[in-house]
C-alpha cells in the first residue's frame, strides 16, 4: 500500500496554500472582511487535507463535492454569506478538491489555479465590469420622477449627493407626503 503523504502530497499542499493565500489576499484587498478572509484560507486548507488523505481510499470527485456540501451546511447554514462571500468560498473549495483529488500534474495544476485568480482580478477592478455600486435615497422634488424630466433628475440627484448617478429606480411614491423612495445606482470612485 503506498504512502499518502509523499513528496506529491507536499508539492500539491504547497500549491494550494499559496493559490489560496493570493485568491484570498485579492478578496481582502477589494473587500476587507478579515474575519472571511481567515476562515476561507483555513477552509481551504482543511479541505484540501481531509481530501488529499481520503483520496487514498477510493474517494471519487463526487465524495468530495458531497464532502463539501456537508461542511457547507453545518457551518454556513446559520450565518448569511454575501454572493461574493460564497463565491470566494466556492473558488476556495474547487482549487481544494483540484488539488488534492486532481488527475493533472503540477505544472497544470498551478496554471488552472493562476487562471482561476487571474479571472477573480479582472472581476474585481474595473477592467471588464464598471464598478456600481446602490444606494436609496428619499426625495421630495416629486415632480422630477416624471419620465420626461429624467435628465433633471439625473443631474439635481448627482448635484446633491456628489455621486455619478448613472440610473435611477423610483421603488414608491408618497402623495400624501410629496416624496418618493430611489434607488440610485452609481459609479464607485476608485480607492486612492
Amino acid at each position: 500500500m503506498e504512502s499518502t503523504i509523499n513528496l506529491d502530497f507536499f508539492i500539491r499542499l504547497i500549491i494550494n496554500t499559496v493559490s489560496v493565500l493570493v485568491l484570498i489576499r485579492l478578496y481582502y484587498s477589494f473587500s476587507r472582511h478579515r474575519e472571511n478572509a481567515a476562515s476561507f484560507i483555513l477552509f481551504g486548507t482543511g479541505v484540501f487535507l481531509v481530501t488529499a488523505l481520503l483520496h487514498s481510499a477510493e474517494v471519487t470527485m463526487g465524495f468530495a463535492f458531497g464532502l463539501f456540501a456537508v461542511f457547507s451546511m453545518l457551518r454556513y447554514r446559520t450565518e448569511a454569506l454575501g454572493i461574493k462571500e460564497m463565491t470566494y468560498l466556492f473558488l476556495v473549495i474547487a482549487m481544494a478538491l483540484l488539488g488534492a483529488v486532481g488527475a493533472m500534474q503540477h505544472h497544470e495544476l498551478i496554471a488552472l489555479n493562476t487562471l482561476i485568480i487571474a479571472l477573480a482580478l479582472v472581476l474585481e477592478t474595473r477592467v471588464l465590469l464598471p464598478l456600481i455600486e446602490e444606494r436609496d435615497v428619499e426625495y421630495e422634488k416629486i415632480e422630477n420622477i416624471h419620465p420626461d424630466r429624467r435628465q433633471a433628475l439625473l443631474e439635481d440627484l448627482s448635484l446633491r449627493t456628489g455621486l455619478d448617478v448613472l440610473q435611477v429606480e423610483v421603488i414608491s411614491i408618497s402623495f400624501l407626503r410629496d416624496t418618493a423612495q430611489l434607488r440610485l445606482h452609481y459609479r464607485k470612485k476608485a480607492v486612492k
